[in-house]
């Protein structure tokens, strides 16, 4: 009896830390837990990341000029001297594609920096606040929604690209402006996630508890319901940093993209579209980089989703 009374307490002690340190785990671990047992998210997480160091580095490892002309192996396939070709120059296809990824992803990228943030301004605004604001936000976004996508961005590009040219030059003139255009027809979805999830946390004991303490209308967006409204919003973005990138590809095949001498993966495709017969390679792999891409980044998404929601069962 004594033996197992004496026993007991210490089973009950060394129980407790270790329940607490179970529930100590933070909301950010538990996340990258979840995250890790995505497998398909994690593989492209993987595939994503190669992608990236490929375009930042591989000028490096393969510093072949991408404007050398040399009409002796024009329209070659694949060769060990050219590993995805040549186009009708004699361009090294290879170097072309690491040069044109880093202009294709970083234009998906800061898109989606564009429309995440108007959206999450204007959803925030609209969540917060009632009334005529919230309704005249709401129209605007309505009204965005509604407007033919791709017809306006094509004419916005026509009519505004040879000024920005000018004035700040070719390539990133181009480049500012398909970002603030894609971005600009992107924030809408954003818009909507983020005032749906500030009309549900709004009314939370949290906000209240922070309502009543007396902190401002600015405090409790910043510190209180902002930063729990960030789950969704980042699912999102991964999906904008997708759409931004085939919508650069699209303008770049209809010719009002980047400029010939920007090889960027969808002035690729577009340059391909005549020698497809005799040069297949040529559209093969810009095709396969932004297919391999866009998969990747929506399986992230679906990963990241599952993720920070632990409703979800994985």
């Amino acid at each position: 009896m004594a033996g197992s009374t004496l026993a007991s307490p210490t089973a009950s002690t060394g129980a407790a830390p270790a329940a607490g340190r179970a529930r100590r785990i933070s909301p950010a671990r538990d996340a990258w837990r979840r995250f890790r047992r995505h497998r398909l998210a994690v593989a492209s997480s993987v595939v994503l990341g190669a992608m990236v160091l490929a375009v930042l580095f591989g000028p490096l490892l393969w510093p072949v000029p991408i404007d050398e002309i040399d009409f002796s192996v024009r329209l070659q396939g694949p060769s060990l001297e050219h590993p995805f070709g040549t186009d009708d120059l004699g361009q090294d296809l290879l170097a072309r594609m690491l040069y044109g990824g880093r202009i294709s992803l970083a234009v998906g990228f800061a898109a989606m920096a564009v429309a995440v943030i108007v959206g999450t301004v204007i959803g925030a605004i609209a969540g917060i606040s009632r009334g005529s604001v919230d309704a005249a936000l709401m129209w605007l976004t309505d009204l965005f929604l509604s407007l033919p996508q791709l017809p306006l961005l094509l004419l916005i590009i026509y009519l505004f690209r040879d000024s920005l040219r000018e004035l700040v030059g070719p390539e990133m003139g181009v480049f500012i402006l398909i970002v603030l255009v894609i971005g600009g027809f992107r924030w809408m979805p954003v818009a909507r996630l983020v005032r749906a999830q500030f009309f549900s946390l709004r009314e939370k004991e949290f906000v209240e508890a922070a309502r009543a303490l007396g902190a401002s209308k600015t405090r409790l967006v910043v510190r209180h319901i902002l930063p729990n409204s960030l789950g969704p919003v980042i699912v999102a973005a991964t999906i904008d940093v997708a759409a931004a990138i085939i919508a650069e590809s699209t303008l770049s095949f209809l010719g009002l993209g980047f400029p010939p001498d920007i090889p960027t993966w969808g002035r690729l495709l577009y340059d391909a579209k005549d020698h497809l017969d005799f040069a297949p390679h040529w559209a093969l792999f810009p095709g396969a980089a932004i297919f391999l891409t866009v998969l990747a980044i929506n399986f992230i998404g679906d990963g990241l989703r599952d993720a920070l929601d632990p409703r979800r069962v994985i």
